[in-house]
């Protein structure tokens, strides 16, 4: 499992919520996590924010188009049958592991107080570049885990193109996204693989039931200007409890998502009981 307290010793993410805060739903036990000190590493998002550190002018070419449409909820979808609570950690952008060993640190809020005392996982990550890290933070928490290496987080289930940061050797490749217009891409040339996606909606639907206490992390550079929208509508919205998103540049979505529509979804989420903090996400 890789360290990510011992590479950042003096970073953790922001978890202070904001003056949109909600209570947990029906039947949740909230868990909270002490707020931590800031670090200088990647400026000072929040959620209503977008990284300013990418910021190049973009390569004239094509902008990247969506592999799919929104898919809010399907029929073939299958819900969990257990009935005992616990908390669920679902990692968008999970790059070698580093979030969920801070929520396995308590960096989340305290495990010992999950419903149950339980927890389970799911971690999905785009670049292939982690997958032999994530194999092994899987292999680390058989039966509680559920890894998803060389997979794009997204609104519905296709393949598509995955442009892979080489550039940022120092900070764990956090450029690479579904956008070939992102600045770190356009740096690696556009270095580009096929990787199927994950729809997020259905990974709420088969790993939650309503008691759980569900924490989703999205750093997924850009593409959340497609899901959130698409999972604002989905009935599984409500099934969320705390989304840690981090918000990044408009234009790296592929929907034509604006600011304020954006906003509007978010807005959607917190209606349907979802608390969204401020959160900037490390991933060193």
């Amino acid at each position: 499992m890789v360290a990510f307290l011992s590479k950042i010793a003096v970073a953790a993410a922001s978890l202070l919520a904001g003056a949109g805060a909600v209570a947990p739903k029906a039947g949740a036990v909230k868990i909270e996590a002490a707020p931590a000190a800031r670090s200088a590493l990647r400026g000072n998002a929040t959620a209503t924010s977008v990284e300013m550190h990418h910021a190049l002018p973009a390569l004239a070419n094509a902008k990247a188009t969506m592999p799919c449409q929104c898919i809010a909820s399907d029929p073939s979808w299958v819900a969990p049958a257990r009935t005992a609570p616990r908390c669920v950690f679902i990692d968008l952008g999970a790059a070698d592991g580093n979030s969920f060993n801070f929520f396995l640190n308590n960096g989340y809020g305290e495990v010992a107080k999950c419903p149950s005392v339980q927890w389970s996982a799911v971690l999905v990550e785009a670049n292939r570049r982690f997958n032999t890290q994530l194999a092994g933070v899987g292999a680390k928490h058989q039966g509680q885990l559920t890894v998803m290496s060389s997979t794009a987080a997204y609104m519905c289930e296709a393949q598509t193109s995955f442009f892979l940061d080489t550039v940022n050797t120092e900070k764990n490749f956090w450029g690479s996204s579904m956008s070939n217009s992102h600045p770190d891409v356009q740096r690696s040339g556009q270095t580009k693989v096929t990787v199927p996606t994950v729809n997020l909606n259905r990974i709420l639907f088969e790993n939650t039931i309503p008691a759980d206490w569900v924490m989703v992390k999205m750093d997924i550079e850009g593409s959340e200007y497609d899901v959130l929208p698409c999972t604002a509508q989905s009935p599984a919205a409500s099934l969320m409890d705390r989304l840690y998103l981090e918000q990044h540049e408009p234009s790296w979505g592929m929907a034509g998502t604006t600011p304020a529509q954006m906003e509007a979804a978010k807005n959607q989420l917190r209606a349907k009981g979802v608390d969204i903090p401020n959160y900037f996400s490390y991933t060193l």
